[in-house]
């Protein structure tokens, strides 16, 4: 692993630079995860503010025992393992060095350009989207668990009249039937949305492929329908849908296009789409991301939500969630190197995007027509 320096106890240093995408307000840290590293004997860099966004203050930081430094150009400086909430902003690419490990959801999939320069700074860059053990994927689901939740509530505002849609209050009332939610995918994030939405009392068909999840979700969830996801399936419920919620996930790769512009064209004026697929290009083809700051368009009368870091708006909460699932695998990292943790926890290879100059994500390789290799060949 050239290019890191291991501390004098052995460790690799972890730095924690402040967010800087728009509206983004995790951070990768909590003052918690930090005194837990340093405890480790692990130094601990944390840009000042790098909290503020989600309610901690540098205090904590400092308190924890983390280094506070002025400027992100000394965290990037000081740190062997850059742990982040977003990919890498353009202005942050020249930071970067050789041999530092950068941990971090990237999303390589739906961006050839930040695909190419994190190649080239020749960074070994580990996604946590990636990260997969069995089926699972540990640590995107707090995120998907938060962004399924809010996909249901952003909706719903968006369907009130003043906010530009249809005016369909989406529990319905007695005496009125309640909206519909049509959710496209089962898993995490579909699941969740689904939770919110049968749990405010709405009409709820979930769009599934898989007949062991439709079965899981019949038993789990009973309130809500599941129908076998396809073309034919969506002609049918998209004209009496009011929120449509867009969960379809391939690890690694570019979201399928489900729904065309003509099948939009099938939904009522002043409906819904909320696409929480973004992050990988989105399966609605008019998809395109937007931010906290302008979070909506409109194409064919449909209201689109298509913020690309939806749980930036809970950032506590966000927060608190990932550490938890996040902070194991730093201090393995940090503990061991790369190559190390990656023998005792094998599922890091699978998060492991670019290596030393290298492209190594099959997928990613395929969306944008690069070639790619395997980690450590």
């Amino acid at each position: 692993m050239s290019g890191s320096t291991k501390s004098a106890g052995g460790m690799l240093s972890v730095g924690c630079p402040r967010e800087i995408k728009s509206q983004e307000n995790r951070v990768a840290l909590t003052p918690g995860g930090a005194r837990q590293l340093v405890r480790q004997g692990i130094p601990v860099f944390v840009e000042g503010g790098a909290g503020a966004g989600a309610a901690y203050s540098d205090r904590e930081y400092t308190e924890a025992g983390a280094t506070v430094l002025d400027s992100p150009e000394e965290v990037f400086s000081a740190a062997d393992i850059l742990v982040k909430v977003k990919e890498p902003q353009p202005v942050e690419i020249p930071l970067l060095r050789a041999g530092q490990i950068l941990f971090t959801y990237l999303h390589l999939a739906a961006d050839k350009q930040l695909t190419a320069d994190l190649v080239a700074t020749g960074i070994t860059g580990i996604a946590y989207e990636t990260v997969q053990v069995g089926r699972r994927l540990p640590l995107l689901e707090p995120m998907s668990e938060v962004a399924g939740r809010m996909s249901v509530m952003v909706g719903a505002y968006y369907l009130a009249k003043h906010a530009g849609g249809r005016g369909t209050l989406l529990g319905g009332v007695p005496g009125v039937l309640p909206g519909r939610v049509t959710i496209i995918g089962g898993g995490t994030c579909g699941t969740n949305a689904a939770k919110v939405a049968t749990g405010i009392g709405a009409d709820t068909t979930i769009l599934e492929v898989s007949s062991e999840r439709m079965t899981w979700l019949d038993t789990a969830m009973p309130a809500a329908k599941t129908l076998y996801s396809s073309e034919s399936a969506l002609l049918e419920v998209l004209p009496r849908t009011d929120l449509l919620v867009g969960a379809v996930l391939v690890p690694g790769a570019k979201a399928p296009k489900l729904v065309n512009r003509e099948m939009l064209r099938l939904m009522r004026e002043g409906t819904v789409a909320v696409d929480i697929a973004v992050d990988q290009g989105g399966c609605l083809e008019t998809t395109h991301p937007t931010t906290h700051e302008n979070p909506v368009f409109i194409e064919e009368g449909v209201i689109h939500y298509c913020v690309a870091n939806m749980p930036g708006a809970y950032a506590r909460t966000s927060t608190q969630a990932l550490t938890s699932v996040t902070l194991p695998y730093l201090q393995l990292l940090a503990s061991a190197g790369l190559e190390a943790a990656c023998f005792r926890a094998p599922e890091l290879v699978g998060g492991i995007n670019c290596f030393r100059g290298s492209l190594t994500q099959e997928e990613v390789g395929e969306a944008h027509g690069m070639p790619w290799g395997k980690v450590f060949s």
